[in-house]
C-alpha cells in the first residue's frame, strides 16, 4: 500500500505516541543536483495545476499537495479560489487519528506513560541499534543539522530519522506544508463551502496496555533510518528540485522526479512492526484510502462541484488514488491535458 504524504508517515510513525497526547528555472536532473547547488524558489508562485475528476455531469477539481514546500513562497491563489468559490464542498486530504478511549483525567494519567516512548526498549542505545558505517555518517548529520542534543541518542531510529529530515529540510529553506492547507480553510470559510474530514479515526481501547506493548517491542526500522541519511546526505537536492517544481507549476518536471525518499521504508517499518498487529495499525493505510474513497464518492455524487485536496503522489502515480478512481470509472485529467481534452 503507497501512502504518499511526508505527513501521513510522520502520524504513523509517531503513531504510539501520538494516541496518548493527543527555480523559476526547471529543475536540473536528478543526478547533477546536490545539495549545496540547490536554489529554492522565492516570491509569487503559481502553483500547479487542477486536476479534474468527472463523472457524468458532476466534477471535482483535485489540487495535488506537497511537502516539504518553498519558505518563502507566496502562492497565487487566484484559479484555487475561483474553484472553490463555485464548489458546494471541499475535502481535506487523507488522514488518520489515533485517539485513546479515555476520559479527560484518563488522558491525564496518561502522561506519565509518555516518557521513553521514543526511546529504544531495554536501554539500546542509537549507535547500540544501527550498524556502526550508519552511527558514523548519523555523527556527522547530526552535528551538521540537530547539534549537541544527546537525549536523542536514546532514541529509536526511526524517531531519529524523522528528527534529522525535519531540521535538514527547514536549513534548507523548506517548509513542511507551505501554507497550502490552511490557505485553502482560510478560502473555504470566506466563500461559506463546507470543509469535509476525509479521516480514518482509529481508536485504541486500553492506552495504557497498548503504550506498554508499543514501549517494549523491537521495530525493524534500520532501512527507514539508513534510507533518510542517503536523502539528507545527497537527496536535499531532488527534494528542493520537487518544492521548486509544485511552486512554479511544472507537472512534466513533478512527473520526473522521485516522490518517495524514505517514506515507504518508514511506514513499512511500522505497519510491519510485530507490535502492529496487536495495536490494530497493520490495515490503516488500507481504511484511510477505504475512508477517502467513499468520501469522493459521496461528495462527487451530492454536489454538482466538489474541491479536494490530495497528496501529489497519489495524484501522479499509476498506482496512486486518482489512478484507482479512473479503474472505478471516473474521468480524470491533468492540467496539462485540458487542452486536448474534447
Amino acid at each position: 500500500m503507497r501512502l504518499v504524504s511526508l505527513a501521513l508517515c510522520l502520524a504513523l510513525c509517531a503513531a504510539a505516541p501520538a494516541f496518548a497526547q493527543e527555480a523559476p528555472p526547471a529543475p536540473a536532473p536528478a543526478a547533477s543536483v546536490t545539495n549545496l547547488e540547490s536554489v529554492v524558489v522565492s516570491g509569487v508562485v503559481p502553483g500547479p495545476g487542477l486536476w479534474k475528476v468527472s463523472k457524468g455531469d458532476h466534477v471535482m477539481y483535485v489540487l495535488g499537495t506537497l511537502s516539504p514546500l518553498p519558505e518563502h513562497m507566496q502562492w497565487k491563489t487566484d484559479e484555487v479560489e475561483g474553484v472553490i468559490a463555485a464548489s458546494q464542498e471541499v475535502l481535506s486530504s487523507p488522514s488518520v487519528s489515533i485517539k485513546p478511549k479515555a476520559s479527560f483525567f484518563g488522558k491525564l494519567f496518561l502522561l506519565p506513560s509518555l516518557i521513553g516512548a521514543r526511546k529504544n526498549p531495554d536501554g539500546v542505545t542509537l549507535q547500540q541499534a544501527v550498524p556502526a558505517d550508519q552511527y558514523a555518517r548519523w555523527t556527522v548529520l547530526k552535528q551538521k543539522y540537530i547539534g549537541n542534543d544527546r537525549g536523542i541518542e536514546s532514541w529509536r531510529p526511526i524517531f531519529a530519522a524523522v528528527e534529522l529530515y525535519e531540521k535538514a529540510v527547514k536549513r534548507s529553506g523548506l517548509n513542511a506544508s507551505g501554507g497550502v492547507k490552511d490557505m485553502v480553510r482560510e478560502l473555504a470559510r470566506k466563500h461559506g463551502v463546507k470543509v469535509s474530514a476525509t479521516r480514518y479515526e482509529m481508536v485504541i481501547e486500553e492506552p495504557r496496555a497498548a503504550l506498554k506493548i508499543f514501549k517494549t517491542s523491537s521495530m525493524e526500522d534500520q532501512q527507514c533510518f539508513s534510507q533518510t541519511l542517503d536523502t539528507v546526505e545527497h537527496g536535499l537536492g531532488n527534494v528542493t528540485a520537487r518544492a521548486n517544481a509544485w511552486a512554479v507549476g511544472d507537472i512534466e518536471a513533478l512527473r520526473g522526479l522521485p516522490m518517495n525518499d524514505q517514506r515507504e521504508a518508514c511506514i513499512e517499518a511500522i505497519t510491519g512492526a510485530g507490535f502492529a498487529e496487536k495495536l490494530g495499525l497493520k490495515d490503516v493505510p488500507g481504511k484511510v484510502e477505504a475512508t477517502w474513497m467513499a468520501a469522493v464518492d459521496r461528495a462527487v455524487g451530492a454536489n454538482a462541484q466538489t474541491f479536494a485536496l490530495l497528496p501529489m503522489e497519489e495524484v501522479l502515480s499509476p498506482k496512486g488514488l486518482l489512478a484507482k478512481l479512473k479503474a472505478r470509472g471516473y474521468t480524470v485529467t491533468a492540467p496539462d491535458e485540458e487542452e486536448s481534452t474534447p
